[in-house]
C-alpha cells in the first residue's frame, strides 16, 4: 500500500490531504526550518498548494511511497513531514516546525518509517545533510545510520555550493555496500573524520 498510516507513542504518520494546506504552509514558510532545504519557502497558501500537488498528491498516485505528514497523536495536526524516496537512493528526508525541535520527534518518526520500509523489502536507505546542520546528522545517527562520505553539490534553485554528508543504513546484504552516486557525480568528494 502506498504510504500506510503509522503510529508511535506520540505521533501519527499519515498522508497529507488538501485539508492540511494551512498546516503545510506553516511548516514550509518557516525560514529557520527552510535554511537547509533546497527549495524557497512558499510566500502564500497558493504556493503551498502547488507544493502539495507536486510533492505529495502526485506521489500518492504511485503504487509505492513513503511521504508522510508528522502529526501529534493528541490532535492529528501536521507539524512536519518525513519521507523515504522510492528512487535508487531511497533518500530519507524530514523537517519540523521550529517550535517542535529538540523533542526527539524527528527521530521517533524516522524509526517508524524505517521499520516500515525495512518490512516492505527496501535493501537500504540513504540520507544527506548540510555539513552546517549537524543536528540533522544526529537524527541519522540515532536511527542507526552511519556516515559514509561527504561531497559538494551546487544546490538548486538556491544556487550555492553545499558540502553534504551522506549517511546510509543497509537492511539486506553486505554491510559494506555504499551507495556511490553522489560520490561519483561530485568532483569534490572526501571522507571526513567525524
Amino acid at each position: 500500500m502506498n504510504t500506510p498510516t503509522l503510529e508511535t507513542a506520540r505521533l501519527i504518520l499519515r498522508r497529507f490531504t488538501e485539508k492540511d494546506l494551512d498546516a503545510l504552509f506553516l511548516i514550509l514558510k518557516d525560514e529557520s526550518a527552510n535554511q537547509f532545504l533546497p527549495w524557497f519557502p512558499p510566500k502564500s497558501l497558493d504556493e503551498a498548494k502547488d507544493f502539495f500537488e507536486k510533492r505529495y498528491a502526485s506521489k500518492y498516485r504511485l503504487p509505492q511511497g513513503y511521504d508522510y505528514a508528522i502529526c501529534l497523536r493528541e490532535n492529528n495536526f501536521p507539524i512536519g513531514y518525513i519521507h523515504v524516496g522510492i528512487e535508487e537512493s531511497h533518500d530519507l528526508g524530514y523537517g519540523l516546525r521550529r517550535e517542535f525541535w529538540h523533542r526527539g520527534i524527528a527521530t521517533e518518526a524516522a524509526k517508524a518509517v524505517i521499520e516500515q520500509v525495512k518490512k516492505d523489502g527496501l535493501p537500504y536507505i540513504t540520507a544527506t545533510h548540510d555539513r552546517d546542520n549537524p543536528r540533522s546528522g544526529s537524527v541519522m545517527q540515532k536511527v542507526g545510520m552511519t556516515y559514509r562520505y561527504s561531497y559538494e553539490e551546487q544546490w538548486r534553485p538556491k544556487n550555492f555550493p553545499v558540502i553534504f554528508r551522506m549517511y546510509q543504513l543497509n537492511f539486506a546484504g553486505s554491510e559494506d555496500f555504499v551507495y556511490q552516486k553522489y560520490w561519483n557525480i561530485s568532483r569534490n568528494h572526501f571522507i571526513e573524520k567525524l
